[in-house]
């Protein structure tokens, strides 16, 4: 079954937005790494009008294949790297983050 795994994050607000996506676009880029394999990242910031967003400004999300391949990202040591750069640069560390991983598959 196809997962969506879908990050929003709080940045501390010393944190630059170019900063921010520097960061965002190294994510995008463990697609490229032997042992990673994930499609349609997509990365931004928050433009909803409904005032739920939680402080949730910024987020992104890609698709695995299934389970197997999510694990395998999430293991992976360049992804433990990112991760932890990731959370210093957030407001209340790991709490300033959002984590949904959700089944895409064909439901009926």
């Amino acid at each position: 079954m196809p997962i969506r795994h879908i990050v929003l994050c709080q940045f501390r607000p010393d944190v630059p937005v170019s900063a921010q996506q520097d960061l965002i676009d190294k994510i995008e880029a463990l697609g490229k790494i032997d042992g990673i394999r994930f499609e349609h990242f997509s990365s931004g910031r928050n433009v909803s009008e409904e005032g739920r967003s939680n402080g949730f400004e910024s987020g992104f999300s890609m698709d695995f294949a299934d389970a197997g391949a999510l694990t395998a990202y999430l293991v992976h040591p360049e992804h433990q790297k990112l991760g932890a750069a990731l959370v210093a640069l957030l407001e209340s560390g790991i709490d300033s983050l959002c984590v949904f991983d959700m089944d895409i598959g064909v439901h009926g």
